[in-house]
């Protein structure tokens, strides 16, 4: 009880120390994500140029996959947060059985609608010649949604509580034996890119499992997940909801944006331009981490402070993690910039693969300024998830996404005939107009919870 009461603790203090204690194991989890996600592109590399476009193709679709999940732990979590900032810890309870109950429904009708439309969607998104390995891939990994969707709920339900140590265990068993696995199913087992496939799906199986039985097993959380605990509040599926829909819009926004860029790039200069701009978004996404970590935290960290009328900390965790996101992001875009034709020769170890490197090095010449467009869109927008207010995060996604990137991207390609690098550069440029609109709109919230905290809770306090 002492470690549980101390995750407690820390949450609900110092919000500079608890974004921090909370986002370093996080950016270990989603280094260790990305670094499986990268494995997978670089091993299906050596598959040649139309298996890693497939991987392109698929990888909006499993953007949403991973989004159903990541949306009802994100509504879980806030939710979860807020009730324990309002010290209502049989809230707090049932809402976290609410969210896994949540899953288990959703995955299911999800993974009947894919499974169902997977052709017609793949030859919307112009797979292809490619798309035999798409299916390949698409068939196995959404036939196990359950799995994935189970995942990002059970692993929100540890970040809610503080409890990061073991929710990074349970990321490490996924990525490490994808890692290993990879290879072996790929190559040894000779199954090609449904080996690949198959190594997720193990993967984060085995995590499932060891998260059950923290929660079921053991029973040592600092929430008691006991089926006597639940009682169904439609309140309490509307709040998560409320947060979790939005959140799983905004994935599927990032999908879609994925698919018109994916478009636009085959109209621009083919398939093996997907092919190139997908390796270099997991690089771009790989130094993307640290800004994740701290986004999570943020959700957490305003969670808790909302939940409390604690305006002051509210604003505090706004303001540090936008500080602390552009400084690593800074020293990233750096490394990136520098080394970007080091970094290339990865995605090139076999003849079928060797002629993208040079073209996957200019990419990343570019797409290196992505990362340093991102982190007061997205601490905005993850602050706004934490305090409930999941449809204000969607509309900055919107108009930051699927708006402004898509069209200064078509634009600078197509109109400006900037060609390809005119994609990449409108990219960059919408993503931030996007993410500063976004800033500007938290602040305003902010100074607004401020006026009626005063007004209503100090006294209180006093």
């Amino acid at each position: 009880m002492a470690k549980k009461s101390k995750n407690i603790e820390m949450i609900t203090g110092d919000p500079k120390k608890a974004i921090i204690k909370l986002a370093l194991p996080m950016m270990l989890s989603m280094l260790l994500i990305m670094l499986y996600n990268l494995a997978d592109s670089i091993w299906v590399a050596g598959l040649g140029a139309d298996a890693l476009a497939a991987i392109g193709f698929i990888t909006p679709l499993f953007m949403v996959l991973i989004g159903l999940g990541n949306g009802i732990g994100a509504g879980a979590n806030s939710l979860i947060a807020r009730n324990i900032g309002a010290k209502n810890y049989e809230q707090a309870n049932n809402s976290a059985l609410h969210g896994i109950i949540l899953s288990i429904v959703v995955s299911v009708i999800f993974t009947i609608i894919i499974e169902a439309f997977m052709v017609p969607i793949l030859q919307f998104m112009g797979a292809g010649e490619t798309i035999g390995y798409a299916m390949d891939y698409s068939y196995i990994i959404f036939g196990f949604l359950f799995i994935f969707v189970y995942s990002g709920v059970a692993s929100a339900i540890f970040r809610s509580e503080g409890d990061m140590r073991r929710a990074t265990i349970a990321i490490a068993v996924t990525a490490i034996m994808n890692i290993v696995l990879d290879p072996i199913f790929i190559y040894t087992l000779n199954l090609g890119i449904a080996g690949a496939a198959w190594a997720t799906v193990i993967s984060a199986t085995l995590s499932c499992l060891v998260m059950s039985y923290w929660i079921w097993g053991k029973k040592d959380l600092y929430l008691d997940l006991s089926p006597k605990n639940f009682s169904y509040s439609s309140r309490i599926m509307i709040d998560t909801l409320q947060v979790a829909i939005p959140s799983t819009l905004e994935n599927i926004v990032f999908s879609a944006l994925a698919i018109i860029i994916n478009s636009m790039l085959v109209l621009a200069a083919g398939t093996t331009a997907v092919a190139v701009y997908t390796a270099s978004m997991r690089i771009v996404q790989l130094c993307m981490i640290p800004l994740i970590g701290l986004g999570t935290a943020v959700l957490t960290v305003a969670g808790v402070a909302y939940g409390a009328h604690n305006y002051k900390n509210l604003q505090t965790a706004h303001s540090y993690s936008i500080k602390v996101g552009f400084a690593i992001s800074i020293a990233l875009g750096a490394i990136m910039y520098i080394f970007a034709p080091q970094i290339a020769t990865i995605f090139a170890y076999t003849s079928a693969s060797s002629a993208l490197a040079p073209q996957i090095a200019s990419a990343l010449s570019v797409l290196t300024l992505f990362v340093l467009a991102i982190p007061h869109g997205m601490m905005s927008s993850m602050m706004f998830q934490g305090v409930g207010k999941g449809t204000y995060s969607l509309i900055i996604t919107l108009a930051r996404s699927l708006i402004l990137e898509s069209v200064f991207a078509y634009l600078f390609c197509f109109i400006f005939g900037w060609g390809v690098q005119g994609i990449y550069a409108g990219v960059v440029f919408g993503c931030f107009v996007g993410g500063t609109l976004g800033y500007i709109w938290a602040k305003f919230f902010i100074r607004k919870f401020k006026q009626i905290s005063i007004r209503k809770y100090v006294p209180q306090e006093e």
